[in-house]
């Protein structure tokens, strides 16, 4: 299968990254439905999409009749065998818990067509935690946006054993039909490319954190000031969720038993709280209520 033959898509999950997926995806071409357990998600995707297209004609940076066929391609599906009967491509985009996308895609090896690939949007769990779990793991990859996924460019395509040839190529099609950057990871490694670098980073930051040399906000300062990044890591770590840098932290540090994989202690202790940045209002910094 290659892009030419995929007509819809099906994005699982209708949190801040799924919703994001599904409105690119259909502003490209594709018929897309988007499916999520709980029903108050969809509602509050579907208000989000309507704003952010009627936002874009009042901007002048699309028409009307752009908008309408945009929302013509787009379906919002709570049932997901309805939903997922006739994906060409699916693209999870639930919670960062192993177990869960499991049990999702041995439900989806049995409610799509054969020949659908199955892709997860994980930032840290590769396909093959997934793939064991299917009868089709060579159509099995991970296609990990970056969040804001509607601007950001990048888009990682994780190849792993399991995984063909040919789907590794549709996918990295696919990317580019979004007008996206995909790059084709060769090989399974933890946190693929971009996240083990960013990782590296914030890391260390919550070290001096953690140590009492310098307050989040000052990090953040110096890495924006001085190495000139467009957003600190703790500022990045509230817009991605402290959830899922305490959770792929955590994933490590079982795999490993390493003290230098353990979540840092200020991490922690925000995921405990809940607070998990601009999602829940609070993180390492405070933030208005919608």
């Amino acid at each position: 299968m290659n892009s030419s033959k995929i007509k819809q898509v099906l994005v699982i999950g209708a949190g801040v990254m799924g919703r994001q997926i599904a409105l690119v995806s259909a502003i490209h071409g594709y018929q897309v439905v988007l499916n999520d357990i709980a029903p108050d998600m969809l509602m509050a995707a579907g208000k989000w999409m309507g704003d952010y297209l009627d936002g874009r004609i009042a901007k002048g940076k699309m028409t009307a009749g752009q908008v309408a066929e945009i929302k013509s391609r787009f379906t919002i599906e709570a049932d997901l065998a309805t939903a997922a009967k006739n994906a060409d491509l699916v693209i999870e985009a639930i919670v960062e818990k192993e177990d869960i996308k499991q049990a999702l895609f041995k439900n989806l090896d049995q409610l799509t067509k054969k020949e659908a690939i199955l892709a997860s949007n994980s930032s840290f769990i590769p396909s093959s935690a997934v793939a064991k779990a299917t009868s089709r793991p060579e159509k099995i990859a991970n296609l990990h946006y970056f969040n804001p996924a509607l601007v950001m460019e990048l888009v990682e395509v994780v190849q792993g054993e399991h995984t063909s040839k040919e789907t590794a190529e549709t996918l990295m099609e696919f990317a580019r039909s979004c007008k996206k950057a995909p790059i084709l990871v060769r090989k399974e490694i933890d946190g693929f490319v971009t996240n083990r670098i960013l990782a590296g980073i914030m890391d260390e930051a919550m070290f001096l954190v953690d140590h009492g040399y310098v307050t989040p906000a000052e990090v953040d300062i110096a890495v924006e000031k001085g190495l000139n990044h467009p957003m600190g890591p703790f500022r990045l770590m509230d817009l991605v969720g402290l959830d899922v840098s305490y959770l792929s932290r955590e994933r490590r540090y079982r795999q490993t038993g390493q003290e230098k994989d353990k979540p840092a202690k200020c991490l922690e202790e925000k995921y405990n709280l809940g607070a998990f940045g601009r999602k829940t209002g609070k993180g390492w910094y405070e933030y208005p209520a919608k």
